[in-house]
């Protein structure tokens, strides 16, 4: 069992953006979970960087085991595991599974500023541009400004609305 820091895995993702290697990443990742026993980041969070370095290598289904264990591990992570399995999901073909998670997420309204930009951006991506903004817009008007995310939002969001044709609102003013 290992402790995990923060450093060691900023040094593993060095070392794969370096190698230009997702797969090689995702498996030291995933075995870096198995082998956790305590750490600066939660076992949840590397599954969660295995499962998205999966996608990235262009094995959807790797990357939906790591997101599965991620939620059944519980602990915390940058975002729902469940956005990625909904964002996976979409990937692998099976849409009504993937609105299904994002309802479930939706109706428990706990979905922190990460998670509902990472769904707001699924939706973008697989055609939903309405369901992206609804995401996008509800997700901003409860963030925090101090929320490190709410920029980054406030562009997706607006970026968005552009695609839609929307004209510019109050919110569009915040974007710098």
């Amino acid at each position: 069992m290992a402790h995990v820091t923060r450093e060691h895995l900023d040094r593993l993702l060095e070392q794969a953006l370096l190698a230009d290697d997702h797969g090689s990443l995702a498996k030291r990742l995933y075995d870096v979970a198995l082998g956790y026993s305590s750490g600066d980041v939660s076992r949840a969070s590397i599954l969660v960087l295995a499962a998205e370095e999966w996608r990235a290598a262009g094995q959807p289904a790797r990357a939906m085991e790591c997101f599965q264990r991620a939620m059944e591990d519980g602990g915390e992570s940058s975002i729902d595991p469940r956005a990625g399995i909904a964002d996976t999901l979409f990937e692998l073909d099976r849409p009504d599974e993937a609105r299904e998670v994002i309802e479930t997420i939706r109706a428990e309204g706990r979905a922190t500023t990460a998670t509902a930009h990472t769904i707001a951006e699924t939706l973008v991506a697989y055609g939903d541009l309405r369901a992206g903004h609804e995401w996008a817009t509800q997700a901003v008007l409860a963030c925090d400004e101090n929320d490190p995310e709410q920029v980054a939002l406030l562009r997706t969001r607006y970026r968005i609305r552009v695609d839609l044709g929307l004209p510019e609102d109050d919110l569009d003013a915040l974007v710098s």
